[in-house]
C-alpha cells in the first residue's frame, strides 16, 4: 500500500461540474485556499457541459421582468412543492451571476443594440432565458469556468479521485477520504468546510440523458454522514428526447429548442396532434412544461396509439427550409448525412431521464443539516418540486454554488484532527471487503451487465408512469441485485482501481433507487413529473419525504407535513 497523500485546505470541493467549479472560484475569490477534487478530469464532466439549451434569469432586457415574476413562475412550474426559501435565494442573484460568468468569457448572445439576447421557454411567463447559442450555452459556461479556475493559483485540482467517505468529528465534517485511481493510493483531506458538488443520479435509469458519472455519488457522502434528504421520488422525465431513428454526434435532448422556436408538432402514431387533450396545447405554439408532456406522450403509447418505437413524432415539415436551415445550422448537415431530412421526414422522440428534482436538504446559504458540509447545483432539494422548469438547472448551478462558497469560506479553522487517519484506515478495511469479500481470483458477475439490469429494471418499475404493484416488483429484485453486488469479488490488481470505482458506484446506484422506489410508493398521488397510474391527480398528500440513512445503512422514510402546500390549480396539470 502506497503513503497516503494528505492534504490540509480551507474548503474541500467535491465534484468539479459548473456548480463545482462555481463554488471552487468563488472560495478562492473570498481569500480560502480550495482543494477542487473530482473522479474524471476536472472540468470535463457532469451535466452542465452537455447542456445545449438556455439559462433563466429576470434581466429584463427582453421585456419587462424581474426576479418576483420569475419567483411566481417557478412556483407555480412545481406543482407547489418548491421550497418558497431556495427559490427566493436563486431567482434573485440569477443576474448577478450571469453577469459575473461573462467577466470569466462566457459571451451571452446579445442583440445589435448591445442587450441581453432572452427568448421564452416553456414555463416562464416572459422571454428570460438567455444563451450563448441554442446548441452550446453549456459547454460555454463550463469552458469559461474551466478557464477561470485554472487561472487561479489558490484552487488545487487533483482528478481520479475517488471520495468515499466524509469524516465526522464530534457532529461536523472535518475532511474527507478515499483513493486517487491510478494506483489505489490512499487521500486524506483534511478542511474546515466541505461542498458536494456530485450532479444528479439520472445515469440510474436505461433512458437517461447523465454523463456516465453522475452516479448520485453525493447523495450517499451525504446521507453517511447523516444529512437528511428529501423528495428522492422525484426524477424529471425530459420529454422529447431523440429516440428513432439512431444518430450520432448529437445530444438527445437537442429538439426542444427547436421545437418552441419554429413550433414543431408532435403527433402520436396516427399522425394526429395531441397535446391539445392534455393540455389544450394550439398546433405550432410549444406551451406544456415538461412533466405534462411527458405524461401525454405516454398516455397516447399506453392507450395504443404511439409510434413504432415506443414515442411520440416530432414534425417539422411545414416550416420552410430555408428557416429550418437558419434555426439549424449545422446541426442540418449532421442530420442530412445520417439520412434524416427534416423538409420530408418526421423523427420519433420519447421521454428520457433528465434530472433529480430531489436531494439533499440545505438552507439559504446552502448549508446542510450537518455542520461544516455544504451542497450546491443539482445535488440540493428545494429549487423544482415536482417540476423543473426549462432554464432554471443552471441558474441553480451558478448561484447556490456561490452562495456555498461564501459561507464555507467563512468557516473558522479546526485543528488538524486524529480522526481523519482513524477513518481511512477503516475505509480501507471496508474498500478491502468490497474488492475481495470471497478468495477468488477474477470477477464472478461483470459489473456493467449488472447495472444495466438496474437500469432496465429502474425503467420499466419506477420510470415515467409508476403504479404500486411496478413499484414493489422493482424494490423486490432491487434488494437481490444489491445482495448479488455486495458479494461479487473483483479481478485482483496492483494498481488502476477503476473496477473498485466501478462496483461502488454501482452500490451508490441501488441504494439511491430504493430510495426512490420507497418515496414513490409513500406518495400516493399524482403530482408533476411523479405519475401514480393507481392515483389521480388530487393532490391529497400534501407531504415531502424525508430520508436518512441509519446505522445499518437502511433508509429510513418519514412524511413531513407540509400544510402550506400551495395546491396548484386544475390548469397547473
Amino acid at each position: 500500500m502506497m503513503n497516503p497523500l494528505q492534504l490540509n485546505t480551507d474548503v474541500l470541493v467535491i465534484g468539479s461540474g459548473a456548480a463545482g467549479m462555481m463554488a471552487a472560484k468563488a472560495a478562492a475569490n473570498e481569500g480560502a485556499k480550495v482543494v477542487l477534487v473530482d473522479k474524471s478530469l476536472v472540468g470535463r464532466g457532469g451535466a452542465t457541459i452537455l447542456a445545449q439549451m438556455t439559462v433563466a434569469v429576470a434581466l429584463g432586457d427582453a421585456e419587462e421582468d424581474n426576479p418576483d415574476i420569475h419567483f411566481e413562475d417557478t412556483m407555480k412550474g412545481s406543482r407547489g412543492m418548491a421550497d418558497p426559501d431556495i427559490v427566493r435565494a436563486i431567482v434573485d442573484r440569477g443576474p448577478e451571476l450571469i453577469l459575473e460568468v461573462e467577466g470569466y468569457g462566457v459571451k451571452w448572445a446579445r442583440t445589435p443594440d448591445g442587450k441581453h439576447s432572452q427568448v421564452v421557454a416553456p414555463g416562464h411567463s416572459r422571454k428570460r432565458c438567455v444563451y450563448v447559442d441554442i446548441l452550446n450555452t453549456g459547454g460555454a459556461t463550463s469552458a469559461g469556468l474551466r478557464k477561470a479556475i485554472w487561472k487561479d493559483d489558490s484552487i488545487e485540482r487533483l482528478k481520479n479521485i475517488m471520495i468515499t467517505k466524509l469524516v465526522v468529528e464530534n457532529g461536523a465534517v472535518v475532511g474527507a477520504v478515499g483513493f486517487a485511481m491510478e494506483q489505489f493510493q490512499p487521500v486524506i483531506i483534511a478542511a474546515n468546510a466541505v461542498i458536494l458538488a456530485t450532479g444528479g443520479l439520472t445515469e440510474i435509469y436505461e433512458r437517461n440523458s447523465a454523463s456516465a458519472n453522475m452516479t448520485g455519488d453525493g447523495f450517499i457522502l451525504a446521507a453517511e454522514a447523516g444529512a437528511e434528504l428529501r423528495d428522492m421520488e422525484m426524477v424529471q422525465f425530459f420529454p422529447i428526447a431523440h429516440l428513432y431513428p439512431p444518430l450520432v454526434g448529437i445530444d438527445p435532448i437537442m429538439w426542444d429548442p427547436f421545437r418552441y422556436k419554429l413550433g414543431g408538432r408532435l403527433l402520436n402514431g396516427n399522425h394526429e396532434e395531441f397535446m391539445d387533450k392534455y393540455n389544450n396545447e394550439v398546433a405550432g405554439n410549444y406551451t406544456a412544461a415538461r412533466d405534462q408532456t411527458t405524461y401525454a406522450i405516454f398516455k397516447e403509447v399506453e392507450a395504443g396509439r404511439g409510434t413504432p418505437h415506443g414515442g411520440a413524432y416530432l414534425d417539422f415539415r411545414m416550416v420552410p427550409e430555408a428557416k429550418l436551415k437558419e434555426a439549424f445550422g449545422p446541426v442540418i448537415d449532421i442530420l442530412n448525412k445520417q439520412g434524416v431530412d427534416l423538409t420530408k421526414d418526421m423523427v420519433e422522440v420519447a421521454p428520457m431521464a433528465h434530472f433529480t428534482m430531489g436531494g439533499i436538504r440545505v438552507n439559504t446559504s446552502m448549508e446542510t443539516t450537518v455542520p461544516g458540509l455544504f451542497a450546491c447545483g443539482e445535488l440540493i432539494y428545494g429549487m423544482h418540486g415536482a417540476n423543473r422548469l426549462s432554464g432554471n438547472a443552471i441558474t441553480e448551478t451558478l448561484v447556490t454554488g456561490r452562495i456555498a462558497a461564501e459561507v464555507a469560506s467563512k468557516v473558522g479553522r479546526k485543528p488538524a484532527s486524529d480522526r481523519l487517519q482513524a477513518e481511512l484506515e477503516q475505509e480501507l478495511k471496508r474498500l478491502e471487503r468490497l474488492w475481495y469479500p470471497r478468495e477468488v481470483d477474477k470477477d464472478e458477475v461483470s459489473m456493467l451487465s449488472v447495472k444495466r439490469e438496474l437500469q432496465k429494471l429502474m425503467w420499466e418499475g419506477a420510470g415515467p408512469l409508476r403504479t404500486e404493484a411496478s413499484l414493489s416488483r422493482a424494490l423486490d429484485r432491487l434488494r437481490e441485485l444489491g445482495e448479488r453486488v455486495e458479494g461479487v469479488a473483483l479481478a485482483k490488481q496492483s494498481y488502476y482501481a477503476l473496477t473498485l470505482v466501478e462496483k461502488i458506484e454501482l452500490i451508490h446506484m441501488l441504494k439511491l433507487s430504493e430510495s426512490i422506489i420507497i418515496g414513490a410508493l409513500a406518495r400516493r398521488e399524482s403530482r408533476g413529473a411523479h405519475v401514480r397510474l393507481d392515483y389521480n391527480q388530487s393532490y391529497e398528500t400534501a407531504v415531502s419525504t424525508k430520508f436518512q440513512l441509519d446505522a445499518s445503512r437502511q433508509w429510513t422514510m418519514q412524511e413531513i407535513p407540509l400544510p402550506e402546500l400551495k395546491q396548484p390549480s386544475k390548469g397547473d396539470q
